[in-house]
């Protein structure tokens, strides 16, 4: 059994309207990756990703450079405990 892990992120720059969610939860679901991503009203994008390390960490440096139509200023990353989610979803 691998370990399990939770990252919260926060992403800012042009991450907004750019297909970011939806690519985001793809690639999340192709690492077997649950968890949430959302939109901020501030124009950030806010994620919570839990699984095996490798695959959180892959979705960390996914965020570093987004859908092919994102410009990622800052990455946040805060490390957590997993709080049991069993799948990927956009939150609205």
């Amino acid at each position: 059994m691998s370990k399990q892990t939770a990252a919260h992120i926060f992403i800012a720059g042009q991450v907004q309207g750019v297909y970011f969610r939806a690519k985001t939860r793809e690639t999340a679901v192709a690492h077997n990756v649950s968890g949430w991503i959302r939109n901020l009203p501030d124009g950030r994008v806010e994620a919570y990703f839990e699984g095996d390390v490798d695959a959180v960490d892959a979705m960390i440096d996914f965020c570093h450079e987004g859908s092919p139509a994102a410009s990622v200023d800052s990455v946040e990353i805060e490390r957590v405990e997993p709080a049991g989610f069993d799948e990927f979803e956009v939150r609205w």
